[in-house]
């Protein structure tokens, strides 16, 4: 079973283009909503984030794992794959 990934983005944000890249590499499928100017989307992923507001936000299975920095902390620590295989 593959886990539910997914990303709020803006189309031209660099963490977005990076948190991408490490997803493309390890060969996971995510669901993206880019949301580029959208105030109503951004006021639902700020519900879904614990009140962040920042781009890209992460969800893996419904949990909220943050933006860019804390999926590649993830990685970093090896703990993202296990999270990937639930």
């Amino acid at each position: 079973m593959s886990p539910n990934v997914e990303i709020y983005t803006w189309s031209s944000c660099p963490f977005c283009i990076r948190a991408k890249a490490l997803l493309d590499r390890k060969q996971v499928s995510y669901q993206e909503y880019a949301i580029d100017g959208d105030d109503v989307e951004r006021e639902n992923m700020a519900a879904r984030a614990n009140g962040r507001r920042s781009l890209p936000q992460i969800f893996i299975n419904d949990q909220h794992i943050g933006g860019c920095d804390d999926l590649y902390e993830l990685e970093t620590e090896g703990k993202l794959d296990k999270l990937l295989q639930t």
